[in-house]
């Protein structure tokens, strides 16, 4: 659990703050921070968040405008799972009440324009530790609307260490569990092996540690394709 919470706070920094990379030029835009909360404590179904989400892409859509958003779940104090949602919209529309559009008929929900939303996020995070009981089967982020580059870097930033050592971000595919150098055709061996020991496991490097970038590892992103994106 503690490997699994430590990628999620990774994954909503890094998702939240590539958000900006999808804006148009010149377009100013708020960001609507959304509550949902159930009525009862074990009202949750796991398709709940999905078919909410795609109501509120419709209404983009019929708007003509990116269904941009990052949302994270959070146990409450009593036991019921609520969310939290960040959705970057134009200012000049303003995001509806999700529970007088139907959109999430299961308890209250609650938005405002949020200043810093992907922090408040993080602060729910936080808020995770190993002992929560989530209910099985209940994912704890989700995002999306990001551009390529932006999904890449999303990407790159799971790698393993001695990965993100190596490469930069999109030199690599994952295909059937196993890291793939795009530009080659490269399968790459693990860094390390596991050897199981009474006390625990431990690892050894199969060879020697690759040399951080001296460039860094964001050398090889295409910075005008990244930001052509965003026109």
């Amino acid at each position: 659990m503690e490997r699994r919470v430590k990628r999620l706070r990774r994954q909503v920094w890094a998702g939240g703050h590539l958000q900006r990379f999808g804006t148009p030029n010149g377009m100013r835009e708020n960001v609507w921070f959304v509550t949902l909360t159930y009525r009862g404590v074990d009202d949750w179904q796991p398709r709940h968040i999905s078919k909410c989400l795609k109501a509120a892409r419709r209404w983009c859509q019929l708007r003509r405008v990116p269904f941009r958003y990052l949302w994270v779940a959070e146990l409450q104090q009593r036991g019921a799972l609520h969310y939290h949602l960040a959705i970057w919209l134009p200012k000049r529309l303003q995001l509806p009440m999700f529970d007088k559009q139907g959109w999430w008929p299961h308890g209250m929900t609650h938005r405002v324009i949020a200043r810093n939303a992907v922090g408040y996020l993080m602060k729910y995070l936080s808020k995770i530790s190993p002992f929560h009981q989530f209910p099985k089967g209940v994912r704890l982020y989700g995002l999306g609307g990001l551009t390529q580059q932006a999904r890449s870097i999303c990407s790159w930033l799971n790698l393993p260490s001695w990965c993100k050592q190596r490469f930069g971000v999109g030199d690599l595919k994952t295909v059937a569990g196993r890291r793939v150098v795009r530009a080659t055709g490269e399968i790459l061996e693990t860094m390390y092996r596991r050897v199981f020991q009474p006390a625990g496991m431990r690892l050894y490097p199969n060879g020697p540690l690759p040399a951080r970038w001296a460039d860094g590892p964001y050398s090889s992103i295409d910075c005008v394709s990244l930001h052509a994106g965003a026109s």
